[in-house]
């Protein structure tokens, strides 16, 4: 989970920032922590150990310094990087790491950059030997000629031990005007034979209209995958963790309560009213009427004053869940040399998965922080039980 929308919901704070300026390029910069996330948490890199597809992606941008500031006001991170990092911590299972891109961050426009993206995933598949179908299916739907933002394709990319890289391709519903985003995700939707499961995700996780709840992605499994998946996000702006228990009603077995727990830990609250909650509601095959996954997306760094703060709701919740916090902190010792109560964005997100098929999947999405670092919150956000060492 990258952002949370449109420029205005992803604006970085407008409190002066801690400017944080590496000497190397942002190729560099991006590549020195994908290396040392993976080396973390026990993951190899694809492409015989080396960075050659992060790069690829970035394309001409890798070899920009911060001095030349963000190719474009990409909101994939809160600096505008075009990139972020997600350590994801399965409970039956080893961790994994993602990273995802804008490859058209530079375009001059969202019908450029939505070329410059598919040519970057046309490349990942002739290297990876997977096919570009799924996002073939809905091209003339999400490529427009007119396309507007506020982006076209992130292509991000699961690294996982012992198996080769799953990609995921995230489009914008929004490229035919933010109005039609709904009408959009429907014939998406239909087109990967879900159609029949639209009425419930509307009444369940869009029913408040679109001032309130956006649909701001839809994505697509494509490349090594045991069930491909297509998924939709919706925004909720001045939502609850009560609402998220409404929302995750769509699954079956009595998973609500654990998903309003969590918004409550993770976010130190209950109402989230500043930067949106996000759902995601994931469909495979034989979900013909409702959804088989589904996940809520907290922006822990609106809510906290400090990285430390975000980093002990995060482990709190892993050890709930029985895991070992070791892998998160090295992650962040991987990420960056400062100090977590010195600024507060470098875990951006905390997710928590719930899934029919599946065991419970906590994910931690991790700012490259390139080009700055944004201050802690003041005053400093009410302390829960979990925010203690």
């Amino acid at each position: 989970m990258a952002s949370t929308g449109p420029s205005e919901l992803n604006s970085p704070s407008r409190a002066a920032a801690v400017l944080h300026r590496p000497t190397v390029t942002l190729g560099e910069h991006l590549g020195r922590q994908l290396s040392g996330v993976c080396d973390a948490v026990g993951v190899g890199l694809p492409d015989g150990g080396s960075t050659r597809s992060l790069l690829d992606l970035l394309g001409p941008s890798a070899r920009r310094p911060p001095t030349a500031g963000p190719p474009s006001p990409s909101f994939v991170s809160d600096d505008h990087c075009p990139a972020e990092f997600s350590v994801s911590f399965p409970t039956a299972d080893a961790p994994t790491v993602r990273v995802v891109v804008e490859p058209g961050c530079a375009a001059r426009s969202f019908a450029e950059s939505g070329r410059v993206g598919r040519r970057a995933l046309e490349v990942l598949a002739e290297r990876w030997g997977f096919s570009t179908g799924p996002v073939d299916r809905v091209a003339d739907l999400f490529f427009p000629a007119t396309a507007q933002g506020p982006f076209a394709l992130w292509c991000a990319m699961d690294l996982r031990r012992n198996r080769p890289p799953g990609v995921k391709v995230y489009v914008n519903p929004a490229c035919h005007g933010r109005g039609l985003s709904p009408e959009v995700t429907e014939e998406a939707l239909a087109r990967f034979g879900f159609g029949r499961a639209w009425p419930a995700l509307l009444e369940h996780a869009a029913s408040r209209g679109p001032d309130h709840d956006e649909f701001l992605f839809f994505a697509m499994d494509v490349g090594d995958w045991q069930t491909r998946r297509v998924k939709v996000y919706v925004a909720h702006r001045d939502f609850s963790a009560s609402g998220v228990q409404a929302v995750s009603r769509l699954l079956p077995g009595g998973r609500a309560r654990r998903l309003g727990e969590f918004c409550r830990t993770v976010g130190g609250t209950e109402s989230f009213g500043r930067r949106p909650l996000v759902s995601c509601l994931s469909f495979t095959e034989g979900d013909s009427e409702r959804p088989s996954g589904y996940t809520v997306h907290v922006p822990v760094r609106d809510y906290a004053r400090d990285d430390q703060v975000t980093r002990n709701r995060a482990a709190t919740i892993l050890r709930r869940y029985g895991m070992d916090t070791d892998a998160l902190d090295r992650a962040l010792a991987a990420m960056t040399r400062r100090d977590a109560s010195e600024g507060v964005g470098l875990i951006s997100y905390v997710s928590l998965v719930q899934s029919t098929r599946l065991p419970p999947r906590l994910t931690v999405y991790l700012a490259p922080e390139f080009y700055e670092v944004r201050p802690p919150r003041e005053p400093a956000a009410p302390r829960t039980d979990g925010d203690g060492q």
